[in-house]
């Protein structure tokens, strides 16, 4: 484990359930802290140590997703989504929002240890994406969020003050699909109302800018049915 232990969150409303994951990971070698609602998670997860989460989706004060959604605002640390929900709908939803990996109750332990090892490798190898000094880099697009600047084969892109909003939020969560009501949430900063054409003409005009053939995207895609994502190359 390195001189410290890996700082992980667990989050769910069932207090056993906690005490259970709890004990198996500090048996691990794992640092763990706990959290009861939504709400706790989020104040939790701004821990710099922390690097990892674990989020059942129904709980009080603020449900699992919601809170995957705005930790995702401000970290990209690996969360794993605990449900008893085991629809294949349901775990698209949960990675949609920004779940890495989704777990179905009633789960093993030694499962569930494994899922945790997985993610914490692939954390570790590719570092934190928010936390990074350099550019973000997806095939022949780079995003340098110091400068927000956008460039397509190391030439800058001219975008508008919204297509640069959408752009680095999509660049910051590469590879991640969200609902254009999302997008549009966390681009103007307010609620969605008839928001899916809006958000659509700026993503055709960004296309415009960074695809070599707008009309079959290789980065800025539409998930039918989802929302949009940029593609991690």
């Amino acid at each position: 484990m390195g001189e410290k232990a890996p700082a992980i969150l667990v989050v769910d409303d069932d207090r056993a359930i906690v005490g259970a994951i709890a004990a198996a990971l500090e048996q691990e070698g794992y640092r763990v802290l706990r959290a009861y609602d939504g709400m706790q998670a989020l104040d939790l997860a701004l821990d710099p140590e922390l690097r990892l989460i674990l989020m059942d989706v129904m709980m009080p004060r603020l449900d699992g997703l919601s809170a995957v959604l705005r930790i995702r605002e401000r970290r990209n640390l690996p969360i794993i989504v605990l449900s008893a929900k085991t629809e294949e709908s349901d775990k698209v939803l949960g990675l949609s929002m920004g779940a890495d990996d989704y777990v179905a109750k009633p789960f093993g332990l030694p499962e569930l240890l494994a899922r945790v090892r997985s993610q914490l490798r692939r954390y570790t190898s590719l570092g934190d994406v928010n936390a990074a000094s350099g550019a973000i880099v997806s095939g022949r697009l780079a995003f340098d969020p110091a400068s927000r600047t956008l460039t397509a084969d190391g030439e800058p892109v001219k975008l508008t003050p919204t297509e640069l909003g959408i752009v680095e939020f999509l660049m910051n969560n590469l590879g991640r699909t969200y609902p254009a009501e999302e997008i549009y949430r966390r681009v103007w900063g307010e609620e969605a109302f008839a928001s899916e054409n809006t958000v659509m003409v700026h993503i055709r005009r960004i296309r415009e800018k960074i695809e070599l053939d707008p009309k079959r995207p290789e980065y800025l895609k539409v998930v039918w049915g989802i929302g949009y994502k940029m593609e991690k190359k």
